[in-house]
């Protein structure tokens, strides 16, 4: 009867997931925050660029265009390697990669190696979603699975909000070049995931038994354009796309309107963004989210 009654005890459900899964979300939620920051640092600071390197402002814009184009190609190719050598390695390397071209972008002499280096921390920015997102979610218990995915991919607006508030607090000391410079200190979150973050079991288990049985995964990478496939290819890539040109034609020139247009301070322009991004991570946390119910079991 005893044992009974323990098994009919409702468990917390965020007491649920082990110590090993909350190391793993915490590594996935910190590494989309600060990959936000890294991206959204520079919607604050276009105008400020194209004034220092004498540019017009549309070949700035076009730096945020590039940028987000590369992700295509960062999550692509992180997904690929995700699915033969684990998560975790992938996700480092994303941190690493858009850590480091944001710290070169700062210290770029020219707009065009400015250019090349936002260029480059798309790749880094696109690879660290699909990596992420698998080493957090593929192991995390089912029963708060829809609440810990939502809060994971709205958490891009506490990125956007870091950003807005280092820029309104701090550029007037430190300028727009080491704001960006910031950008490298996402890199310290190696360590972390170094030391706590484990593969899932789950990936762990079902790769011995794709290696015992002979029957590993190895679709080529450019398989997904191949003509049976490329259908699905671009109608997944024109959603993300017009979904993209929706999002930040608005709310990506939005810095730069309060400030060319209406010549707002940094510190006043930091407040209407802030707000924007409050209510980006309001709204997308609303829309995904699946609050846990029932008893530990509930949903399995």
């Amino acid at each position: 009867m005893a044992l009974a009654a323990d098994i009919a005890t409702p468990v917390a459900w965020w007491k649920e997931p082990s110590r090993e899964q909350w190391h793993a979300w915490i590594a996935a939620w910190l590494g989309w925050v600060l990959d936000a920051f890294d991206f959204t640092i520079f919607l604050l600071i276009m105008a400020l660029v194209a004034k220092d390197f004498d540019v017009p402002l549309v070949e700035v814009t076009a730096v945020f265009t590039i940028t987000l184009w590369m992700r295509l190609v960062g999550a692509t190719a992180s997904g690929w390697l995700a699915d033969r050598v684990g998560r975790k390695l992938p996700l480092m390397i994303s941190i690493a990669w858009y850590s480091l071209a944001n710290l070169l972008a700062g210290l770029a002499p020219t707009f065009w190696l400015l250019f090349l280096f936002r260029a480059l921390l798309g790749i880094g920015m696109g690879a660290e979603w699909p990596a992420g997102a698998a080493l957090a979610m593929e192991q995390w218990p089912q029963r708060s699975r829809g609440l810990m995915g939502s809060v994971l991919q709205s958490s891009w607006g506490l990125g956007a909000l870091l950003s807005s508030a280092a820029y309104g607090l701090l550029y007037y000391y430190i300028g727009w070049r080491d704001l960006l410079m910031l950008g490298v200190l996402p890199a310290l979150l190696l360590v972390y995931i170094r030391i706590y973050v484990k593969e899932p079991a789950l990936w762990v288990e079902n790769r011995r038994i794709q290696r015992t049985q002979k029957r590993e995964v190895r679709l080529p990478l450019l398989s997904i354009f191949k003509w049976g496939m490329l259908f699905t290819t671009l109608t997944a890539c024109w959603w993300m796309a017009s979904g993209f040109i929706t999002g930040y034609s608005q709310g990506g020139m939005f810095p730069t309107y309060l400030q060319k247009e209406v010549g707002l301070s940094p510190a006043f322009v930091t407040l209407p963004v802030m707000l924007q991004s409050l209510m980006f991570f309001s709204v997308q946390l609303l829309l995904g989210l699946g609050w846990p119910t029932g008893s530990a079991d509930a949903g399995r």
